[in-house]
C-alpha cells in the first residue's frame, strides 16, 4: 500500500486536491444530490434530457451552417450547409416530440447492451479460468440482462430509461469524488 501512496504524490496535481479535499468533498455530495433528484424525478430527466440534445443538435446545426458561409472558398461548403441543414432539421424533431426521441434511443440503448453483453459473454468465457474471468463472465451477462430487460419493456421504458442511466451515473460518480476528497484528507 506504501508503493500506491509514493506513487499518488508523484501525480500532477496531488498536491492541489490533498489542499482541497472539502471542495472535493463538496463537489461529489453536490453531484450525488443531482443524481438523486434525478432518480426521484425519472421521467423528467429523460424528457429534459432529450429536450437538451435536442436544442444542442440545432445550435450545432446552425453553427455548421455559419462555419461553411465564413468558409465560402473552401470546397465543402455546400456539403456543410447540407449537415448544418440535417442537424436542424433532427434537433427541431426531438425538441417537438421529444417522446419518440426517446422511444429511439431507449431502443438502440437496449440493442446495444444486448449485442455487448453476447459479444462480451463469448469472449470472457474463452478466458483461461482463474484471475478476474468470473467478474468478467457475470458483468458480461448482467450487460445482457439489462439490455434484455429495456427491450423486454419497450416503448414503456422510454420514459425511464434515461433518467435511470444519468441519474445512476451522477450519484455514483459524485460519491466516487467524495471517496476521493476524504481519502485526500487523510493522505499524507
Amino acid at each position: 500500500m506504501t508503493y500506491l501512496n509514493d506513487y499518488a504524490q508523484t501525480l500532477p496535481g496531488y498536491e492541489a486536491l490533498k489542499k482541497n479535499w472539502g471542495w472535493t468533498v463538496a463537489f461529489g455530495a453536490l453531484l450525488a444530490l443531482v443524481g438523486g433528484f434525478a432518480l426521484s424525478t425519472v421521467v423528467l430527466t429523460t424528457a429534459t434530457t432529450i429536450l437538451f440534445v435536442g436544442v444542442a443538435m440545432i445550435v450545432a446545426g446552425f453553427a455548421e451552417v455559419f462555419h461553411g458561409f465564413a468558409m465560402r472558398t473552401w470546397g465543402h461548403f455546400f456539403w456543410m450547409l447540407v449537415m448544418g441543414g440535417f442537424y436542424i432539421l433532427a434537433g427541431a424533431l426531438v425538441v417537438r416530440n421529444p417522446l419518440l426521441a426517446a422511444t429511439f434511443l431507449t431502443l438502440l440503448i437496449g440493442a446495444s447492451l444486448v449485442a455487448s453483453g453476447v459479444v462480451r459473454t463469448f469472449v470472457s468465457v474463452q478466458l483461461p479460468s482463474g484471475g478476474a474471468k468470473g467478474f468478467l463472465v457475470f458483468s458480461s451477462i448482467l450487460t445482457l440482462v439489462v439490455g434484455a430487460l429495456i427491450l423486454a419493456q419497450w416503448p414503456s421504458s422510454s420514459l425511464w430509461v434515461i433518467g435511470v442511466f444519468l441519474g445512476a451515473d451522477l450519484f455514483f460518480s459524485g460519491m466516487g469524488w467524495v471517496g476521493v476528497g476524504l481519502a485526500m484528507r487523510n493522505a499524507p
